[in-house]
């Protein structure tokens, strides 16, 4: 959201960081995934943002745009929210065997290393961060995922706090 995520800041002793914001509503959506090669155990990120919640149209389309980089299928490894149940079901109608599907238990974000990736952008690089516009805010999420998106040694560290291996 255009609000910031407000973190403990170091400031000089009596030069108490002030940071001035708006009550503003506009959002940004994201949606990512972690794919891992089968072979050579390579990690890459990839995203999609949007200026609506995401939809089980636009989990369906985000796996479609997956598979066009993986020809021989998935194995998605996805929490239990409803969004992805439902999105799962069509999938399976329309590409039966090359998109598998393992569940993670329900309430577990612990368990996935995505939610390392949301708490490694929200609470780290754009911590205190205050937008000026809709614009600003996509521009530096981009950024944020774009820098994660190739680093092999932070997105295995994503999988390191959930204790799964790679």
């Amino acid at each position: 959201m255009l609000q910031p995520t407000v973190r403990r800041t170091w400031a000089p002793r009596g030069q108490t960081p002030i940071y001035y914001s708006w009550d503003r509503r506009d959002r940004v959506s994201v949606i990512s995934s972690i794919s891992i090669s089968p072979k050579r155990h390579r990690l890459k990120l990839y995203f999609a943002m949007q200026d609506a919640n995401i939809r089980a149209d636009d989990f369906e389309d985000f796996v479609v745009q997956l598979l066009l980089h993986f020809p021989k299928g998935i194995i998605l490894v996805i929490d239990r929210w409803m969004v992805h149940r439902s999105g799962v079901r069509r999938l399976r109608g329309r590409f039966g065997r090359r998109v598998d599907v393992e569940w993670l238990p329900a309430y577990a974000p612990e368990l996935n290393p995505v939610e390392q990736v949301w708490n490694y952008s929200k609470y780290s690089q754009l911590a205190n961060f205050i937008p000026d516009d809709i614009n600003h805010l996509t521009d530096s999420i981009d950024s944020s995922l774009s820098s994660q998106a190739t680093q092999q040694n932070l997105l295995r560290s994503f999988f390191h706090c959930t204790k799964l291996k790679v």
